[in-house]
This record gives structure tokens, C-alpha cells and sequence, in this order.
């Protein structure tokens, strides 16, 4: 953060100082709000959880080098006290902000938040310092300590947005107010939340509500395929670029294709030219990703074989989102399991099915969450998805949502044991050790609540009599 004094955060977030000698102490430090992260010259932020109370550890945070604590009572060490302590870090956030000279980009999206997000940092990281979300830190916690760890010298702010209902990203943008805002796509993630799509697309079209006008700089950069998000268009006065395949879109792909090993491949067109990409990631999907990474960047001016070189060279920053590893005996396990919702699931379907190349692939699925009415036909349909793309074997894990996903790959026309319904991840695991073979790809994907990482990791310890090398 930019330094700044105990007296000047106190001002910012209205709190009165307590047990401070010398107000005129600068926090240098980073703000953080676990007391193992605080340091010389730190912030803590003490939130009052349901299991852990960060007033708890406020001498210990002291004693590791923190300036003061931000809290909502006095602790007896140097302390701002303010009435609502994540109000607070909010105002915090928005004043350090104003105070730099930073390009602001947002980003929000039913799918793919985080892969973009990545890509964007990548790719704008060859223009100046970026500091953007780290992993999906992407509420109204993460998204100001994000913020607040930009300095004098950042010249990119890339900030991903998420929302559990109207209004949500309509606050976070009043933290942080971009300049450029960018919208994936409207799908089914947490619809069982918002009611539908129509809601999900007003909450996500908050974004570019909050967008500067054209003739002050302000870009929404909307996804042309995607009809809900396209419509936003006429909820923004900035000035409105469309990405996607479609030829209407302003940067677009052309002749899309998959590399054998299941990395996409496709020819960039942008405003300023075209250019080729074959990416490191893996599954089409992240064509539409790096679009819009591409959009930003082309509005930021690079020219088109800069981007396109730097969307090449991108890889994978977050955790268990389409990690491909190979063990040694030959087996690919491809841990997608951070999230899930119809639209991911689909997307890493296909991702495997095309990363077969005449090999055994495994489809290990569990629970999407948060569907509501729609749960059941959903994971009916990824059930059914997965026999179309000749998926060797579904391994449904859980409890009445597996059921559905076996169901559906039954009435799709999986016999014997082409699918099979485990109760857990232990017992999926079990399975997966006695039958893989040299070879097979296996797919491991759910909502993060299922915990299906700790298949793809069994796997990983099973095989790892050498090196793993990772891909």
C-alpha cells in the first residue's frame, strides 16, 4: 500500500485512534487480515468470524512488527477503532485508489472469471506493473486487500468481481471504480440464488453502470455471443467493444481448433490486425477467455501480435482450475476442481473428450451447488454430455446430485460399467487406483464444497513413485 499515517486512516475511515503514541507512524506495510501475514510495518484488519475472532491475535500481530489494528473495539495494543471494520477497509480501498494513477479493470462473469482475470494480468504485465485478484479473492474482503496492495508504481489494477445478488457488484464498483469493465457471459452459476437469468444479468450488468463515458476514457467490453451480456449495451455510457467468434465482434477468432493435445489454436483479429495464437491452456473454451483478454488489451493499445504473442506464452496461475499433470506410469489427471457450474462442467467435457487422442479418459463429477430448481436437470444433462463425447467412464461422486448425473448418462445409453455412483471421494479414489491404466486422462470436477481435489491429488501421490512432471 502507499504509505500512509495511523492519523490519515483514521480520517479516511472515520475511526478514532487508541493506544497509538505517535499517530504520525506510517503504515508500510501490506494490510492483511491474517495475523500469519502481518509483518513489519502491516495493517491488520480484525474481522469477527463465526469461528475466529481477529481481535483474538492482536498483541501477537503487534509483536510480529503490525503498525496498529484496524477493529471494531479497543484491543490494548495501537488500534483504529471504527463502528463496521469491513466498512472501513471499503473506504480505505477507495481512497488509496484515488490516490493512484492506476488503470482500472474489472471483470465479472457467471464463467471463467479467474482464467481471464490471469490472462489479463499476463498480458498487461508487458506494458507495466499489474497487481490484480489473487486465486478468486473477489468479494467485498478480497477485492479492497487486492486493491490495497497497489503502489505509486502499478499501472494496471486488474480486479475480478463476483456477486450473490442484486447490488453486490454495484458496491464493489463503488470501491473501486474502473475504467474499463468487462462482462463474460450470463450462465447458471448460483441461479438458484439470484432466480434466474434475467437477475443474474442485472446484477452483472452493474459493472458497466458504473463506467466512466466514452469521452472520459470508460470501455465495456462485452461478450457479442452471449445475447444477455450483449443487450448490456445500452445500460453504459462508455464506449462498447464486442468480443467473441461472432463477425459482428470487434476482436474475434477465426479458424478455431484444438491441438492434439487439447490446446486451443485459432487466428486473433483486432481493430489494429490479426495474428496467431495457440495457447498453453487447455479446452476451446479458453478461446472465448482470451478474447477478451485481447479486447482489454487492445483498447489499453497493443498491437495485435504483441497480444497475441503474450496469450501464447500465458499460463495457468490459479490452483485446480484444468491443472494437467502426467505421472510418471503415463496417466494424465487434469484437476479442474476449484469450481462447477453447467457451463464449466461442459466446457472441461470437451476439454477431455479432446484431449482422448485415442486414449481412456475418465470423467469424475460431483455436485453442482447453488442450481436450485435447475439442479436436477442440469447434472441430468452433463450426465448425458458426457456419453455424447464418448467419455470412457463417469464416476459420479456423492450423494442424490451424483445419482442424477449417472441417471442421465443412463438414459443417454450408458450400460454395464461405462458409469458408475460412489458414495465419496475415498471410495472414488479406491476405484480410479484398481482400474487405471497407463494412459488414461482422467477429469476431476465439482463445486468446491464436494472437496474433489483430494481425488487428483490421491492419484498424484499413487503415481509418484518418480517426478511428476507437470505440464
Amino acid at each position: 500500500m502507499i504509505a500512509l499515517s495511523l492519523a490519515e486512516i483514521a480520517e479516511v475511515v472515520g475511526g478514532q485512534t487508541h493506544d497509538i503514541p505517535d499517530p504520525s507512524v506510517q503504515v508500510t506495510g501490506p494490510v492483511v487480515r491474517d495475523s500469519r501475514e502481518a509483518g513489519p510495518g502491516s495493517l491488520f484488519v480484525a474481522f469477527t468470524g463465526e469461528r475466529v475472532d481477529g481481535h483474538d491475535f492482536a498483541a501477537q500481530v503487534v509483536g510480529a512488527g503490525a503498525v496498529a489494528v484496524l477493529a471494531s473495539r479497543p484491543v490494548g495494543v495501537p488500534a483504529i477503532v471504527v463502528e463496521d471494520v469491513q466498512a472501513a477497509l471499503g473506504a480505505l480501498a477507495r481512497h488509496v485508489v484515488g490516490r493512484l494513477g492506476t488503470t482500472l479493470v474489472a471483470l465479472t462473469g457467471s464463467a471463467g472469471k479467474t482464467s481471464t482475470k490471469d490472462l489479463i494480468a499476463q498480458v498487461l504485465q508487458r506494458k507495466g506493473p499489474t497487481v490484480f485478484t489473487p486465486g478468486s479473492l473477489n468479494n467485498e474482503i478480497g477485492l479492497p486487500l487486492t486493491a490495497l496492495t497497489a503502489t505509486e508504481e502499478t499501472k494496471f489494477l486488474v480486479l475480478e468481481m463476483g456477486a450473490r445478488g442484486i447490488g453486490h457488484i454495484r458496491y464493489l464498483t463503488g470501491l473501486t471504480p474502473p475504467k474499463i469493465g468487462l462482462v463474460l457471459n450470463v450462465g447458471s452459476a448460483h441461479i438458484g440464488e439470484f432466480g434466474g437469468r434475467e437477475q443474474i444479468a442485472q446484477a452483472k450488468g452493474e459493472l458497466v453502470e458504473s463506467l466512466p463515458p466514452a469521452e472520459e476514457g470508460g470501455a465495456a467490453i462485452l461478450n457479442a455471443d452471449d445475447p444477455y451480456v450483449r443487450a448490456m449495451a445500452s445500460r453504459t455510457k462508455a464506449k462498447v467493444v464486442l468480443f467473441g467468434e461472432s463477425d459482428e465482434a470487434d476482436v474475434r477468432a477465426e479458424n478455431v481448433r484444438l491441438t492434439d493435445s487439447g490446446q486451443p489454436s485459432f487466428r486473433l483479429h483486432t481493430p489494429s490486425g490479426a495474428s496467431d495464437v495457440t495457447m498453453r491452456l487447455y479446452g476451446e473454451h479458453h478461446v472465448s477467455n482470451a478474447l477478451a483478454a485481447a479486447a482489454v488489451a487492445h483498447e489499453l493499445g497493443m498491437p495485435a501480435d504483441e497480444i497475441a504473442r503474450a496469450l501464447s506464452e500465458a499460463g495457468s496461475l490459479s490452483r485446480w482450475r484444468m491443472e494437467v499433470t502426467e505421472r510418471p506410469d503415463g496417466v494424465t489427471v487434469v484437476n479442474d476442481a476449484y469450481n462447477a457450474n453447467p457451463e464449466s462442467m461442459r466446457a472441461a467435457l470437451r476439454a477431455l473428450a479432446a484431449m482422448a487422442n485415442g486414449r481412456r479418459t475418465w470423467a469424475v463429477l460431483g455436485k453442482m451447488a447453488e442450481l436450485g430448481d435447475e439442479a436436477l436437470a442440469e447434472h441430468d444433462a452433463v450426465g448425458r454430455l458426457a456419453v455424447r463425447l464418448n467419455v470412457s467412464k463417469l464416476v459420479a461422486v456423492g450423494g442424490r446430485e451424483a445419482a442424477w448425473l449417472q441417471l442421465g448418462a443412463y438414459n443417454e445409453g450408458s450400460w454395464g460399467e461405462e458409469s458408475v455412483h460412489v458414495s465419496d471421494a475415498q471410495a472414488a479414489v479406491d476405484l480410479l487406483r484398481s482400474e487405471l491404466r497407463p494412459g488414461d486422462v482422467v477429469l476431476v470436477k465439482a463445486s468446491r464444497s464436494v472437496g474433489l481435489e483430494s481425488v487428483a491429488q490421491a492419484l498424484l501421490e499413487t503415481g509418484a513413485e518418480g517426478e511428476v512432471a507437470a505440464r
